[in-house]
């Protein structure tokens, strides 16, 4: 067979440069103290490699394909991203813990299951204390990495398979290897710059011997390649100076990807797993490679082989294989016959067995990864992953709002921007599924959030929240997997666009290759356009090739991805097509107009489109040409419906020449403020795209699919770390907010509100306290005193907020409390005032936190030594209380009495107070009189379940005129008189006693 000889001209270093990163302007911006939170779902997403070390029971890696690397040290039941902030993509590849030395980790990124979702890699990371920091070691033109391999004896010598761009030819592929832990990378194996290495092995008992899997394989918008006839298994014995191609019982004509198995056990046994024409199946060589024989074709071990293609070898007992395609198998004859086991999710990529236990292993499929120590009987949860993979996000009109999307690999699922009602189940209680399936869209109709219309595929559905029930009424109703485009009546790409009209909930478009209308709920159609996509004849191919046919909707290319239609103008509709063309009609469809961009490239795919919320012409568009091989941002914007446009991603304005762009949005509140999602981040505008300022905060790197500005909050999807909210964008809106010289501020309105709030891990929905923002800005560093107050309608003062130290401050009788974080440094900075009245202070003793305000009108005032600012918000009632009977006069009569038994509850803290003190110093009858008066006044602490006196019976009636948004009840009013009267005879007899 062929012998390759060494190859090492080219060599790579740690110097390779990442993804350009923006420099944010210099000086304090409206940007700072901005955060975004997670809001779930944290059921995982893709998973293709794991890791494990037999010296660190317990402790696994799982590299999610847009999540980042995740670590767990309790077998799996609770996990914590360990890569945000070091690498630069969240496509997470191969990794390996080096067996020498459990602190030193490699990863590599970009995934080698090559969906059209798959982010790009940027090379090869190294931690050397087990995952806690990561630097970047090169390769980072080597695009996909399909694996890592570490030497068993030495963690600096390290093997990479890269597979390369996944989109188009590129020399960065074959093999490389590592002899100073990353610093410089030799190319040691190379066929050619379409293929490139995907999986590599040392021979258990010889690192001097190492097995290496090529694979030709590229990503086009309209088919995969998988195979060629060059490519295959390939051997070293010299640890990678030279190799030679291994045949003699493998297919030798088309091949396609493989996979590689050894086991310690039997150090001379090889498994591949090949895709090849003719002959794929699992093979098995038992001297090293030099004879092979085909050992199984079962159904089922090698489907989708671009996208599975995974074996492994029980490193105990050679016989025991496991085989990962869309089920899971075992074979326990040496790979001659296989059964099925269940894992916690279908769709299954990586393993990794502990070397001392074989019941114990890490497996990761579509789902997340998941850990057995029972062999597979039992296995860890995939709920404590937030990797999901969303490719757009809707919202409704819920209080709270609720957002939407399909899940790529699971479900659609709707989730809440806040927890609507406490449920035991916690966070995954409120989540659902809404009709449809992965792909979506799912869209809420406007004005009734109990019906969904969605997607699957390209098959739409009306889905009833109320049922449960998902009623098809698909457009031409036909089967679409398995056809060549071309001959297909209606082309709808598996994430076909369903917009409803802002102007009548009833009227929706969904997209073909033409727009399509419906004002019954799907039931009957119209086709109001030509149409509009390029259609070039030679992308409408049987996709998949050479070898495998892989049709499923993702390749189908000329069908339409965006729709729009302007929320000023009805029948001002924008239509964009994953080939390129752009469209507009300005009367409803009946005639459409090419509005494309003469200097676009053709073919990219029109990702996003937004008509404008401020001028009717004015339009803003985001082309993603990454499946072409094209990394550049393609954002454009127009101001005369298309006969002209802007690109507002130059490469030189803000964002980087090789981000991607996937979205861009403008701000219905603010003419000329943009956001813009790319492959690598978020990025904001404050001048209609001439400048980009980078908005990446604390969102972790990962591709922004969506975004939208609903109620004054920025909602975000992401692929590969779920939903996210930044809360109350309104110090955006400052159009002098970017540099301003003097210190500004920005209370937000509010909403009252009850919920269960809090996160227990970063991997739940992160609920904050309720509460209403309070936003303000500071231009230097404040050296003066500064305070933040909060006034009624009437000047009261409600709540006080002061820089200064944590202690509690009690110099403004009955409105002391213990501090919030007031900060005096130059940016943005937000509290929350948690919509209460201060909470009053009596000699080191804190009391229940005051009443709930009512809804209003306030004032918050911020005060900087002598100079003072203010602004109003209004707290608005909670929208659903109208609905349970509950009146704004309820409330006030609520917190009338709430502040009377407050103040009664002050009162008898401070006679209690005044009681002790006295007795400390009293004798005789005194004495003892003073301590029957202290145990009226305070509950016994033994025995248990003591009588409770004055003070808990005035706490526990307060509670429960705090619990719920209500009136009084009349048995709680008459109450309260009570234990006013009850009060007011202990504080005379306390006067008596000379303690009063």
């Amino acid at each position: 067979m062929k012998r390759i000889a060494v190859i090492t001209a080219a060599v790579a270093t740690i110097a390779t440069p990442l993804p350009a990163q923006t420099a944010a302007s210099s000086g304090p911006t409206v940007l700072d103290g901005m955060r975004y939170r997670m809001v779930g779902p944290s059921r995982g997403g893709r998973v293709t490699a794991v890791a494990g070390h037999p010296e660190t029971p317990g402790t696994f890696y799982m590299g999610a394909t847009g999540g980042g690397v995740w670590k767990s040290t309790d077998y799996g039941q609770h996990w914590t991203n360990v890569s945000d902030g070091y690498v630069h993509t969240g496509s997470i590849g191969a990794m390996q813990v080096a067996p020498s030395d459990p602190s030193v980790v490699y990863v590599g990124t970009g995934s080698d299951g090559l969906r059209s979702n798959v982010i790009a890699g940027t090379g090869v990371y190294r931690s050397d204390d087990a995952g806690e920091t990561w630097t970047h070691r090169g390769l980072r033109m080597a695009g996909q990495i399909g694996a890592v391999v570490v030497h068993p004896d030495d963690p600096d010598i390290v093997f990479v398979a890269a597979i390369g761009n996944a989109f188009a030819p590129n020399p960065e592929r074959g093999v490389f290897r590592s002899r100073d832990g990353g610093s410089t990378w030799e190319h040691v194996l190379v066929v050619s710059d379409s293929t490139g290495a995907v999986d590599l092995e040392f021979a258990p008992d010889d690192p001097q011997t190492v097995y290496a899997s090529l694979w030709r394989a590229e990503r086009k918008p309209w088919t995969i390649i998988s195979g060629a006839r060059e490519g295959g298994v390939f051997r070293s014995t010299d640890a990678g100076d030279s190799w030679r191609q291994l045949g003699d019982g493998l297919p030798s004509e088309l091949i396609g990807k493989s996979d590689l198995a050894v086991s310690p056990a039997d150090p001379d046994r090889l498994y591949v797993l090949m895709e090849a024409e003719p002959g794929g199946g699992l093979y098995r060589s038992d001297d090293r490679g030099e004879h092979f024989a085909l050992v199984s074709t079962h159904a089922g071990i090698l489907n989708r082989p671009f996208y599975y293609t995974n074996v492994d070898a029980d490193p105990n007992d050679a016989d025991v294989v496991y085989v990962g395609n869309e089920r899971f198998f075992k074979s326990v004859d040496g790979g001659r016959t296989f059964q099925r086991m269940a894992t916690p999710h279908g769709d299954n990529h990586d393993l990794w067995i502990d070397p001392n236990n074989s019941d114990v292993f890490i497996q990761s499929n579509d789902g997340g990864a998941n850990v057995t120590r029972d062999g597979g009987a039992t296995w860890s949860t995939q709920h404590n992953q937030p990797t999901a993979e969303l490719y757009s996000v809707d919202v409704d009109n819920q209080f709270p709002y609720w957002l939407y999307s399909g899940q790529q690999d699971n479900t659609t699922i709707a989730v809440p921007s806040l927890p609507p009602t406490p449920r035991p189940g916690g966070a995954p209680a409120h989540w659902l599924s809404v009709g449809g399936c992965e792909t979506g869209p799912v869209v809420p109709k406007p004005d009734d959030h109990t019906i969904v219309y969605a997607n699957c595929k390209g098959r739409f559905s009306r889905y009833s929240k109320r049922t449960g029930q998902d009623r098809e009424y698909s457009v031409g109703a036909a089967n679409m997997y398995g056809h060549n485009p071309k001959d297909l009546r209606y082309r709808f790409q598996r994430v076909a666009p369903v917009e409803v009209s802002p102007h009548d909930p009833n009227t929706v478009y969904h997209g073909s290759q033409f727009v399509h209308r419906t004002t019954d709920g799907g039931k009957t159609w119209e086709t109001i356009s030509p149409d509009l996509t390029a259609f070039a004849s030679d992308k409408q191919v049987i996709s998949g090739g050479p070898i495998t046919r892989d049709i499923t909707g993702e390749e189908f290319y000329s069908a339409l991805y965006a729709i729009e239609e302007s929320p000023l103008v009805p029948g001002i509709i924008w239509a964009g097509s994953n080939d390129g063309p752009i469209h507009v009609t300005r009367d409803a469809g009946q005639s459409w107009e090419d509005v494309t961009p003469p200097d676009l490239p053709e073919g990219g795919r029109v990702q996003s489109i937004t008509p404008s919320a401020h001028q009717p012409g004015t339009a803003y568009v985001a082309v993603y040409r990454y499946l072409l091989g094209d990394f550049q941002p393609y954002a454009y914007r127009t101001r005369d419906f298309g006969q002209t446009w802007t690109r507002v991603t130059t490469g030189d304005n803000g964002v980087p020449r090789d981000y991607p762009t996937r979205v861009i949005r403008d701000d219905p509140d603010r003419e000329g403020l943009l956001y813009l999602g790319t492959e690598f981040g978020m990025f904001v505008s404050f001048d209609d795209g001439t400048r980009w300022l980078p908005f990446q905060q604390n969102l972790p790197v990962t591709p922004v699919t969506d975004i939208r500005v609903h109620r004054q909050d920025l909602v975000l999807s992401t692929m590969g770390r779920s939903f996210w909210i930044l809360d109350d964008i309104t110090p955006l809106h400052d159009s002098a907010g970017i540099r301003p010289s003097e210190p500004r501020l920005f209370p937000a309105d509010g909403y009252r509100m009850r919920y269960p709030a809090g996160s227990s891990s970063e991997t739940d929905p992160e609920y904050p306290e309720p509460g209403v923002l309070i936003s303000y800005f500071l231009p230097d560093t404040v050296t003066d005193s500064l305070t933040i107050e909060i006034l009624g309608a009437d000047g009261s003062l409600l709540r006080r907020y002061r820089s200064g130290s944590e202690e509690l401050h009690d110099d403004v009788p009955w409105f002391g409390e213990r501090l919030v974080t007031v900060g005096t440094t130059p940016g943005l900075h937000r509290i929350r005032w948690d919509m209460r009245h201060g909470t009053p202070v009596e000699r080191g003793r804190q009391l229940p936190r005051g009443p709930l305000a009512v809804p209003g009108r306030y004032t918050v005032q911020l005060t900087i030594g002598t100079s003072v600012m203010s602004r109003t918000l209004t707290l608005r009632a909670d929208p659903r209380l109208a609905d349970d009977g509950v009146t704004a006069a309820d409330l006030g009569r609520q917190l009338d009495v709430s502040l009377a038994v407050h103040g009664l509850l002050g009162e008898a803290e401070a006679l209690l107070t005044s009681v002790r003190a006295a007795r400390d110093t009293a004798d005789g009858e005194r004495r003892d009189a003073l301590r029957r008066l202290e145990a009226e006044l305070a509950t016994e602490p033994e025995p248990r379940y003591s009588e409770p006196r004055l003070i808990d019976q005035l706490r526990y009636l307060y509670g429960i005129l705090q619990g719920a948004d209500q009136a009084p009840g009349r048995d709680a009013m008459q109450r309260a008189d009570e234990l006013r009267a009850e009060l007011a005879r202990l504080t005379s007899a306390a006067a008596q006693l000379g303690a009063g």
